[in-house]
């Protein structure tokens, strides 16, 4: 066994990020021996308790920690959750769905959808909505969970995610986390103290005047950024030039009359509008451009947008869009608010808070800290934050409203050229790809482009290899299998109360 290995992690904070680190480690290597995991977090620090809404890969982290799912939807308070709709983003009056999972099926060796575009060229209006299981699912409220059994099925490739309180997923994996031997010290940090040789954090001290010393700390503070910059002075990365948006504020609701598995995103004067429908509320935020807007009007917008009565009093934030140069520094390994924001437009948080621990325990340390494999990772997070900032810049830049000075702004602005070549390929023969290992797929890009109204000019010539009656025969009926599993599918409601759930009754239309 080396004589160098990791024995003490300190972790700095609770909320969701702490916690899923500390569930994660204590589960992946907690039974090296002679390891102790210790998180600090004081209940007089509030948490942003950001990540109602989540992407996918949430299901398979949850499998990785040893979360039954059934138990943890009716612990939180979940929904199922099939994509995100957004209203008003091309311009106002229109919506579409950005769905888990692709569309349609691919042929001749093609992604489907230049087989679609073949289509729209013959004069087929079907909108590409109808080829996404999760699109027709989600506008109907219905919701179950793939058959990959079932290879044939439009379900065998459908994605789901979840939409839950954060405050009780954090509560949630406490209790396992110290099932699992994690250590929790209550209790405000008021010094960082470090090894005067190396320069790397040795201890932190506590309001109480205790000291827990550490040979990796994983910095989960928010936004404060205790040790990743308090202590080791990390920069940031400011992206407000691409990304304006830097405040928000969050309200729940009392449920409307519907409970559909999507997030909605509405876009406003100055940003835009989330609505998350849990099982007995509804969470809703504004985030929006302080340059445009005034916390009081963001305000007052959000309040006369509720599908009901307010729950609590809204709740201001303030951030920036970018992340740390270096998230990784010496002993310090920052996760979640701590190494950087991007605004959840497409509820990318808690995934951030995820890929930071996945690639921790692939590039996990010794006490030696390796600094090739410490750039290593500092430089597949920096990409992983780009990859996630143009896609957002997308919603952005492809829209056709000019209603106000915020849009005119985001449609006018100059793209990171990565995102420009990506616009400038699909536009002309709807070409798309997944760049290195990017976080959304063809599909998702798709889903945006299209959504925000740009119209290849050509398609693959492959599609040609069908003939024009072959190509319509096919959609046509690649389309109705879609609808009639789709129709086939329980109502959400339905599919909860299977599984031991208990949601209460929506508001009924007047």
């Amino acid at each position: 066994m080396r004589n160098d290995r990791i024995r003490r992690i300190v972790i700095v904070g609770g909320g969701t990020a702490g916690w899923m680190a500390a569930a994660a480690l204590a589960r992946l290597i907690g039974p090296m021996p002679d390891l102790s995991i210790d998180l600090i977090e004081s209940d007089a620090i509030g948490t942003v308790g950001v990540g109602e809404a989540t992407i996918p890969h949430i299901v398979l982290f949850n499998r990785m920690v040893g979360i039954d799912e059934a138990a943890f939807v009716r612990e939180t308070n979940a929904t199922y959750k099939l994509g995100i709709e957004f209203v008003d983003w091309q311009r106002i009056g229109t919506r579409y769905v950005h769905p888990f999972g692709v569309y349609g099926l691919d042929m001749l060796g093609v992604e489907f959808h230049h087989f679609w575009l073949k289509a729209r060229a013959l004069g087929d209006p079907t909108p590409l909505d109808a080829y996404s299981i999760g699109i027709m699912a989600g506008k109907r409220g219905r919701f179950a969970h793939p058959r990959p059994d079932q290879p044939n099925s439009p379900l065998a490739k459908l994605g789901y995610a979840f939409q839950f309180d954060a405050g009780l997923y954090a509560a949630f994996l406490r209790r396992l986390a110290e099932g699992l031997g994690v250590r929790r010290t209550e209790g405000r940090i008021t010094e960082i103290l470090h090894d005067g040789e190396s320069g790397q954090v040795r201890a932190v001290r506590l309001e109480s005047g205790a000291t827990v010393e550490g040979d990796l700390f994983v910095d989960c503070s928010g936004f404060r950024g205790l040790l990743i910059e308090g202590a080791m002075g990390a920069a940031f990365r400011d992206w407000t030039h691409w990304l304006p948006c830097d405040r928000a504020v969050a309200v729940p609701c009392a449920l409307g009359r519907d409970r559909v598995p999507l997030t909605r995103a509405t876009a406003r004067a100055a940003g835009w509008q989330w609505r998350i429908p849990l099982q007995h509320r509804i969470g809703n935020g504004y985030v929006y451009a302080s340059e445009h807007l005034s916390e009081d009007e963001a305000t007052a917008t959000l309040l006369a947008n509720l599908d009901g009565p307010a729950l609590a009093e809204p709740r201001a934030l303030h951030f920036r869009a970018g992340h740390r140069d270096r998230v990784w520094i010496g002993n310090v390994v920052a996760l979640g608010l701590a190494g950087g924001f991007l605004e959840p437009l497409e509820s990318t948080s808690i995934h951030l808070i995820q890929s930071g621990i996945a690639r921790l325990m692939a590039l996990f340390p010794t006490r030696g800290f390796d600094p090739v494999e410490i750039d290593r990772f500092n430089r597949d997070t920096a990409q992983e934050y780009v990859d996630i900032r143009d896609f957002l810049i997308l919603h952005y830049k492809a829209t056709e409203r000019d209603d106000s000075p915020f849009w005119r702004r985001c449609r006018d602005l100059e793209p990171p050229e990565g995102l420009r070549e990506k616009l400038a390929m699909f536009a002309r023969n709807g070409r798309i790809f997944r760049e290195h290992q990017e976080l959304f797929p063809e599909a998702s890009w798709l889903a945006v482009l299209n959504g925000q109204g740009i119209v290849p000019q050509g398609y693959h010539p492959v599609a040609d290899l069908l003939s024009d009656a072959e190509t319509l025969e096919r959609l046509k009926h690649i389309a109705q299998v879609i609808d009639e599993t789709a129709d086939a599918m329980p109502l959400q409601d339905e599919y909860l109360r299977q599984i031991g759930c208990a949601p209460p009754p929506l508001r009924q239309a007047s």
